[in-house]
Parts: C-alpha cells; sequence; structure tokens
C-alpha cells in the first residue's frame, strides 16, 4: 500500500531518507554537492510525499546486489558465483584459518620453550597446555563440524 503524500514526516522518516542518500552519494549515484541539497531538503521535509520527491529518481534497492538466476547469465562485467558448495568453502577456509593461528601460536609456545631449555635448564613443557587443548578443540571442530555440515 502506497503511503499517503499528505501525512506529516516522522523524524524516523527523514533519518532513513538522509541514509539511503548516504548509501546512494557512497555508491556513486549522486555527487557530495547533491548530497548536502537533498539532505538539507530531507531534514527540511514536512510530508512522505517531500521526502519520496527527493529520492524519486534514484532506486530504491541495488540492482547489482540482486542475485542473478540459474537460468540468466551474468552481465558482462560481473563474475557469478560458482559451485553449489558455496558454505562449505567458506567454512573449509575458516577452519583453515584457525588451523593456521593455532600452529603459528605453538611455535611460538614451542620455540620459547626450546630456547630456555637450550640454556642448560630442564623445563617443564607448558607449551603443551596451549597447543593441546587448544589443537583438541580443533580436531573435534573439524571433525564433527564437516560431517554436519554434508547432512
Amino acid at each position: 500500500m502506497t503511503p499517503n503524500p499528505d501525512i506529516r514526516a516522522s523524524d524516523a522518516d527523514r533519518d532513513r531518507v538522509a541514509a539511503t542518500l548516504r548509501e546512494h552519494c557512497a555508491q556513486g549515484r549522486i555527487t557530495m554537492d547533491e548530497l548536502d541539497e537533498r539532505l538539507e531538503a530531507a531534514y527540511t521535509a514536512k510530508t512522505l510525499g517531500q521526502l519520496l520527491e527527493i529520492t524519486s529518481d534514484l532506486p530504491e534497492e541495488d540492482l547489482y546486489e540482486r542475485p542473478v538466476p540459474a537460468a540468466q547469465r551474468a552481465p558482462k562485467g560481473v563474475v557469478p558465483v560458482r559451485g553449489a558448495g558455496g558454505g562449505m568453502d567458506l567454512y573449509r577456509s575458516g577452519t583453515r584459518a584457525l588451523w593456521g593461528t593455532w600452529a603459528v601460536v605453538s611455535g611460538i609456545n614451542f620455540t620459547v620453550w626450546m630456547i630456555i631449555a637450550l640454556t642448560g635448564e630442564i623445563v617443564y613443557p607448558w607449551w603443551l597446555w596451549v597447543a593441546g587443548p587448544w589443537g583438541a578443540v580443533l580436531a573435534a571442530i573439524t571433525l564433527l563440524g564437516a560431517s554436519r555440515r554434508r547432512e
């Protein structure tokens, strides 16, 4: 249902239009000068109709962010997302990042422990308390999370 253009605009309505205008400026649809003019008009608008006039030449949604149907080819210059397991790929890259972080932290702790041990002092292998539990949790996430994702 289209709102009555004669209804008085609220502060929330004006703020919503201002946020929309800023987004259109960020996307390059309007210049900074146009943004300033339109923001001034938006904050002085008294009715919803005046707010609609401010954004009448702008699209309501970004057409480039809409998904391309599988039967339709993507427009030139737009790279389509490939693969049915897009979420699984994200899961794998996140898991790799977690394992990489674990390896770096464990390696640093092991190196510090080794340097202290090579100075002639036998030191309790405290680095295992960092690497062990963390590695066990990551192993459980990797093994159990992958089987859940496949279902």
